[in-house]
């Protein structure tokens, strides 16, 4: 489809906009206030289009789960569509459905949000039905073995049934020895079996609060509006009192890498996939983070310029695909992960070492300054362009919101992307490069050379 002369104005001026001053790049107005109950509501005003998305975001996860509960946090997320004494179970969906609306929810180690996306005319609809469940949660047993089922066959489908994400759980599980963000969100399948209901009350009863929550609504609405509303129907609701503080154990200093192999006749390509601890996204000091999130894009952002692509899929032709992530959005310390799939006829340790040797060349040399300014421009376009996403908007401020960024932090990141140098970029790799905190993995066929020899 050709592109349209809108497509080509809006890219020309965020280029213009990248290229000048680091100044943020923040367009559309944000407003946030605080309930007398606790509730903190944050307002994205875009008036482009008569819609709005609504999203509640709970300050609680799967890190946060009692010992022994793993899963609790999403099977609740679960549950929540169970209805109430006004809503019947699984008429919550079916009444956004009907509205023309669309809903949903998920489940993070950090926070657990619940979204609707609807006409802006039904806005008070939907504030109404969410703050209904926020208290009123009605559960029989039959709903709850009932979903317990569904997250089982949910974990068989999506985790069970992969090879690659039951690497992934157990590399997770290595890599945070103290931390529970080592046990998985949906759960281990032997805690997941024993949830009960009093186990979904309990929690659901401790955590689900209005001053445990953000509310954020964005799209064709006002301040005004949005307090109005929000006073209506979730100022009504107490606050618990007794909100238990997140404490959650730290990790010790880790002092060896750990190696996993698994084995899995499923598999059809070998890789190997490396973690390491990094730190975390923290207010007020984006600077690391930042540094962290341009490294993984100058590392393995793009399959044909990055230095991996070029060093190990064009140059030696070990490998047919590379990639470089940094997850830093996080309350607790984050990880930065290397992953490559061999060329056919490499082992899998022939293609680490060469992966090692390209790490060892650039943290010798440095980012090549042409790459490394390209690199601060897609990443603060790719930034800029999610604004154009109201759904994206509110995601992302509920998102860095419950883990404990401030709206400040989040309107400065653009300009914390386009302020990072080389020299930050090295001393960045030079503190994450640190093989006695990282976890490699192998995922190898049964009876393969690499597994044998591991």
């Amino acid at each position: 489809m050709p592109q349209s002369f809108g497509f080509r104005a809006a890219f020309c001026a965020a280029l213009a906009l990248i290229a000048g001053p680091f100044t943020p790049a923040l367009a559309e107005p944000v407003t946030s206030f605080t309930l007398d109950n606790g509730l903190n509501v944050v307002v994205i005003e875009d008036h482009r289009a008569p819609v709005v998305v609504q999203m509640i975001w709970y300050q609680v996860g799967a890190a946060d789960e009692p010992r022994g509960h793993s899963g609790i946090a999403h099977f609740l997320e679960h549950l929540m569509f169970k209805g109430t004494d006004k809503v019947g179970p699984n008429e919550f969906s079916a009444t956004v459905e009907a509205q023309g609306g669309d809903d949903n929810a998920f489940t993070n180690w950090d926070y657990t949000a619940y979204f609707q996306h609807i006409s802006a005319d039904r806005l008070d609809m939907v504030m109404e039905l969410e703050a209904d469940r926020m208290r009123n949660l009605r559960l029989t047993e039959d709903d709850v073995a009932t979903e317990r089922e569904v997250i089982l066959e949910e974990r068989a489908q999506r985790t069970d049934s992969d090879p690659g994400s039951l690497l992934t759980e157990q590399m997770r599980a290595a890599q945070y020895m103290n931390h529970p963000y080592g046990i998985p969100i949906i759960g281990w399948r032997h805690e997941m079996a024993a949830l009960s209901r009093e186990d979904a009350l309990s929690y659901y009863q401790r955590f689900y609060a209005p001053n445990n929550a953000t509310l954020v609504i964005a799209g064709d609405v006002t301040p005004d509006q949005v307090r109005a509303l929000a006073e209506k129907f979730y100022g009504p609701i107490a606050p618990t009192p007794d909100l238990p503080p997140r404490d959650r154990p730290q990790e010790p200093p880790q002092l060896a890498e750990r190696r996993l192999t698994m084995a899995d006749e499923r598999v059809s390509e070998p890789y190997l996939f490396r973690t390491y601890l990094a730190p975390e996204r923290n207010s007020g000091d984006q600077k690391e983070a930042a540094a962290l999130t341009v490294l993984a894009h100058l590392l393995g952002g793009d399959g044909q310029t990055s230095v991996l692509a070029r060093a190990l899929q064009f140059d030696s032709q070990v490998a047919v695909y590379s990639t470089a992530y940094y997850d830093g959005t996080s309350i607790d310390t984050g990880s930065f992960g290397l992953v490559l799939v061999p060329s056919a006829g490499v082992s899998l340790q022939d293609a680490e070492v060469a992966m090692d040797k390209v790490i060892a060349e650039f943290l010798k040399t440095g980012p090549d300054p042409a790459a490394l300014e390209r690199i601060r421009m897609q990443v603060r376009a790719a930034e800029i362009y999610d604004r154009d996403d109201i759904f994206a908007l509110a995601n992302r401020y509920g998102e860095e919101l419950s883990v404990g960024l401030t709206t400040d932090d989040i309107e400065s990141w653009d300009e914390a992307l386009g302020a990072v140098t080389a020299e930050d970029v090295m001393a960045a790799a030079e503190n994450v490069f640190d093989r006695k905190n990282a976890v490699t993995g192998w995922l190898v066929q049964p009876g393969s050379e690499e597994g044998a020899a591991e």
